[in-house]
């Protein structure tokens, strides 16, 4: 029987092992396919229910469809000459020769004769993502200029096209950036030749899932995949799922100096740390999901894609980690290898120190971190205002250089048309209205067809200044049953759809996480006081983005999107550690510990796990920093730093003095909170060390 047995446990990790290789077996050909879905048109960031989300959606059944428009700058700053104007000319003229375009480009001079633009638009590239960059990168190549004569080619075909490029860059830049930065960290925290290689793979077959999964999403519930949902899908899956492995792996090492059978050892650590790992992640997944509830196509789309990150890591990480870890033993962890009957060696402990300090004081520290929390909350009343199409990269590309040599040298007028789709039988009525109201310069009438009718406005403002945005309003007010879109329309309902979106999502976010945390700890007072943690955290990571953003940065604004993304993030990324501390903190009290003693035992066995949880998930989000749009610059910046607040400041004294403060109060209405439990026989091993 004990032989037989013996067998048994043998087999079961390379059964798992097996069933891994079979589900990627299924999963590949799905996974490939991820990037043939991966859209990032206008219309996959847009609100779902907005003006310009419709005008966007009937320009693309529109004869032609979707119409791609540029702008051929030419600039000289003496003035421009009879040569630069034939040189223009020419140049367009080749540009109409070789591609169709949308009516004749006519040169608009400006009025002090440095620049001549010349507005172009083609139905050529319809749709198609990869023809409208073909088209855009064909122009550029004709548009050139020499001896002193600057031709730039801009407007919002080239704009899109630029940020394209730049989402295009994510897949391997930030999965490459993202797993060396996870390995030299596994490295430092492992100490070991060999097993930071184990997560790392994992983590990486767990990526690979999820990209199966995002797909067959996409497939059956049209699921948006945008080159932003699937970045930081990735960047979740290695960092979630390495916080996972780190805390598995602890408190395996700890159960082989107790067990002789790695199986049973690695049986003993699922028992002791799964709760606190499915809760944690059941925190983030439940938080994502919140975002189905937005009315931002991007928003909406990131939710579903997230949480598939997290749930790969997850089962990839209960199931294929400790597979792996059991077939090759002991000595992975080679030179560190944690010997049977062993005890560790006897180090002073940062945290345990920490948490005396925390614990002799604990209202002065609280009240000390409060302070400070919010003095870094005020920092947001400094953040910029709504971020620009034109200074949303980081590094200028040539479309926003177009942009800043036309609004210099037409400051009367924009250069950015707002389109109006208005239904055909309307169109000549809608034509004199749109005449009529105050702000508009210039109108055009376009392509017919499917019974609406495209009409071209010129504003005579500054594109995305404060009185191109009344005059938009005034057109919407104006023209009843028709929409108005054009990409300033689009950011106009980004902003306003993104104050929706916050006053509908942040109060479902902060609801499912105090619900699952109530469950877990049996408590009403522990949930609130961790919920109000990571609250604070991010209002003082938002804060120092205010302080830095603009006077060290140089950011001329913030994404809409940045407070509610980040406080998703944040919110349910951050509780995460609250529940290991509060898990183990719950067991000592279980056992009869004193509140102090309990709070100061789950800090010292739980503190070195979460800081390495911790300065993983932050380094894994900052990668995001080195990407070239701003608006990802931002969310990898607030959420690294809100992270590593909430590792090194909030979990470590905050929480621990408040929960030594409240003492058995912190466990009210639970039968905790009213007597002392009899000290329980049998000792249970920490979550962590």
């Amino acid at each position: 029987m004990g032989a037989g047995t013996t067998k048994g446990k043998r087999a079961i990790p390379w059964v798992v092992l097996a069933l891994w290789v079979g589900v990627l077996a299924i999963a590949s050909p799905f996974a490939a396919k991820l990037a043939d879905v991966q859209h990032d048109r206008v219309t996959d960031y847009l609100p779902a229910n907005a003006d310009s989300t419709r005008a966007a959606e009937l320009q693309e059944q529109l004869p032609g469809g979707e119409t791609t428009e540029l702008v051929l700058v030419y600039h000289r700053d003496g003035g421009l000459t009879a040569a630069d104007r034939a040189t223009a000319r020419e140049q367009v003229t080749r540009v109409a020769g070789e591609h169709v375009l949308t009516g004749t480009p006519r040169g608009i001079p400006s009025e002090d004769g440095t620049t001549l633009m010349y507005p172009v638009a083609s139905n050529e590239p319809g749709t198609d993502e990869e023809k409208r960059d073909a088209f855009v990168d064909a122009v550029r190549d004709v548009a050139h200029g020499e001896g002193g004569l600057t031709v730039q080619v801009g407007g919002t075909g080239a704009l899109t096209t630029d940020a394209a490029k730049v989402y295009e860059s994510l897949g391997g830049p930030l999965l490459y950036t993202t797993v060396a930065v996870v390995a030299v960290l596994l490295i430092l925290i492992y100490r070991s030749p060999v097993l930071w290689l184990v997560p790392l793979a994992v983590a990486g077959v767990a990526d690979y899932l999820s990209m199966g999964v995002a797909y067959g999403l996409n497939q059956a519930f049209g699921t948006t995949v945008s080159g932003q949902s699937s970045g930081i899908m990735t960047i979740l899956v290695f960092g979630a799922g390495t916080d996972y492995a780190l805390l598995l792996v602890s408190r395996y090492r700890e159960e082989l100096r107790r067990i002789e059978r790695p199986y049973d050892a690695m049986r003993a650590a699922l028992r002791g740390c799964g709760p606190a790992v499915l809760a944690s992640s059941g925190t983030v997944a439940a938080g994502l999901l919140c975002l189905l509830a937005a009315d931002l196509n991007s928003n909406r789309g990131m939710g579903p894609l997230g949480t598939v990150g997290v749930l790969c890591a997850l089962v990839a990480m209960l199931t294929l980690l400790p597979a792996v870890l059991v077939l090759l033993g002991r000595r992975v962890f080679w030179p560190l290898v944690p010997a049977y009957g062993s005890t560790p060696k006897a180090r002073r402990s940062l945290f345990a120190a920490m948490g005396t300090s925390a614990g002799r004081r604990p209202l002065t520290v609280l009240a000390g971190g409060a302070v400070l929390l919010g003095a870094l909350a005020l920092g947001a009343l400094n953040l910029p205002g709504t971020v620009k199409q034109q200074d949303s990269f980081v590094d200028r590309p040539e479309s926003v250089a177009a942009l800043e040599t036309l609004a210099a040298a037409y400051p009367e007028s924009s250069a950015q048309p707002v389109d109006v789709l208005t239904p055909a039988g309307r169109a000549d009525a809608t034509l004199a209205a749109i005449r009529d109201v105050e702000g508009v310069d210039d109108v055009r009438e376009g392509r017919t067809g499917g019974g609406w009718t495209e009409i071209s406005v010129t504003v005579s403002a500054p594109p995305q200044s404060a009185a191109e945005t009344a005059t938009i309003e005034r057109l919407r007010e104006r023209l009843d049953g028709s929409y108005v879109g054009g990409a300033s329309a689009q950011q106009i309902d980004l902003e306003d759809t993104n104050a929706r979106d916050r006053l509908v999502v942040v109060p479902l976010v902060l609801l499912s996480v105090l619900l699952i945390l109530v469950v877990l700890l049996r408590s009403l007072v522990a949930p609130l006081l961790l919920t109000a943690a990571v609250v604070a955290v991010w209002g003082a990571a938002l804060g120092l983005g205010g302080l830095l953003f603009g006077p060290v940065f140089g950011f001329e604004g913030t994404d809409p999107g940045l407070g509610l993304l980040s406080f998703v993030f944040l919110v349910a990324l951050g509780v995460d550690y609250g529940i290991f501390l509060m898990h183990r903190m719950r067991e000592e009290s279980l056992r009869g510990a004193e509140p102090a003693a309990a709070a100061l035992t789950a800090l010292r066995t739980t503190g070195g796990v979460i800081a390495s949880a911790g300065l993983v998930l932050a380094a894994t989000f900052a990668v995001l920093t080195n990407m070239g749009l701003v608006q990802l610059v931002e969310l990898g910046f607030v959420i690294a730093v809100g992270v590593l607040l909430d590792t090194f400041l909030v979990r470590t004294y905050l929480v621990t003095s408040a929960s030594v403060a409240l003492g058995r109060r912190v466990w009210w209405p639970g039968r905790l909170s009213r007597a002392p439990e009899p000290e329980r026989t049998r000792e249970r091993e920490p979550v962590g060390s």
